[in-house]
């Protein structure tokens, strides 16, 4: 693990990744008082039902408090630089996890603060949900390396969190994206080397049949995040070959399904298969607060590895 924070899950060598899933997996229905006096802020630029909730709920779990901040409340890079507001809220609570538009702004925080920063999702990466479908995988299928995993869509934060973590402990990742919205160069350069080491194989194709067939896990995210509105009908129309419905999961007749929520049911996934048995959705949002915690326990105690 490199330094005090959870920016990337580029930060987390596949030793950190096992820590901590195991620890998630001991933590789940029990509580503790590992964050006893402590307090974890919650600054958010964008909405949020899972990470909010499993943050707050995690750090009560662990015997602590939260403190919930909107953009207006702080006006990052706007009424106050990310700066000063980390150097403020180092003196006041023990714990930063920031939801924000710009990976640049998470890395100025941590640079800044002398607590601990978690990234609860950029434009960049989403680590922790990432981190959570790895365990969700993990209690489904009992093991990791050799899996394979195909994303079906858009090449987004998720995606990119989910192809480095992957690639780190040994999960195939299949990738299928139209052209246009391919996985950036640098980040398939990380996730190369890590599938070096790790046995990981890796396949970045334009065809979603491709992808998906004899996968263990099909996933698949929202064609529009965030941010992104305005390109929503020009998305709408490059990702119409990419839904996941009952034909394209018939390549992978064993597999589960996950999506990290909200979905659209009827654009990137057929209403009928989100609902359907192969389905781990919410066993996904549920590992969210049993990650959280565990993430929270160690980056408190200045250590993402295995005890």
């Amino acid at each position: 693990m490199k330094g005090k924070d959870l920016l990337s899950v580029a930060d987390l060598t596949a030793d950190d990744i096992g820590g901590l899933l195991d620890h998630a997996q001991e933590m789940m229905g029990t509580r503790g008082r590992q964050l006893e006096g402590k307090t974890v802020a919650l600054l958010f630029e964008k909405p949020s039902l899972r990470t909010r909730v499993s943050f707050e709920v995690a750090a009560r779990h662990l015997g602590g408090d939260s403190l919930f901040l909107s953009p207006a409340e702080v006006g990052l890079g706007t009424r106050e630089p990310a700066s000063h507001v980390a150097r403020v809220f180092s003196r006041y609570v023990d714990g930063l996890v920031v939801r924000t538009f710009a990976q640049g702004t998470l890395e100025e925080l941590a640079q800044h603060a002398s607590i601990p920063v978690i990234n609860g999702l950029s434009n960049q990466e989403h680590p922790c949900q990432a981190l959570a479908d790895l365990l969700t995988i993990q209690q489904k299928r009992r093991k990791l390396a050799g899996l394979t995993l195909a994303f079906v869509g858009d090449a987004n934060n998720v995606a990119r969190s989910l192809l480095l973590a992957s690639a780190k402990v040994g999960v195939n990742f299949h990738l299928a994206t139209p052209s246009a919205y391919a996985m950036d160069e640098d980040t398939v350069s990380q996730a190369r080397s890590a599938a070096a080491t790790s046995g990981s194989r890796l396949l970045f194709t334009r065809d979603a049949r491709e992808a998906v067939t004899g996968a263990d896990v099909v996933y698949t995210d929202v064609w529009t995040s965030m941010g992104q509105e305005a390109e929503s009908v020009q998305r709408r129309k490059d990702f119409s070959a990419y839904q996941v419905d009952a034909g394209l999961l018939s390549a992978a007749p064993d597999a589960m399904l996950m999506h990290p929520l909200p979905a659209h049911p009827g654009e990137e996934v057929a209403p009928d298969i989100l609902e359907g048995p192969q389905s781990v959705i919410f066993d996904q949002a549920e590992n969210r607060l049993h990650l959280q915690k565990a993430v929270l326990a160690r980056l408190m105690k200045g250590n993402l590895s295995r005890e």
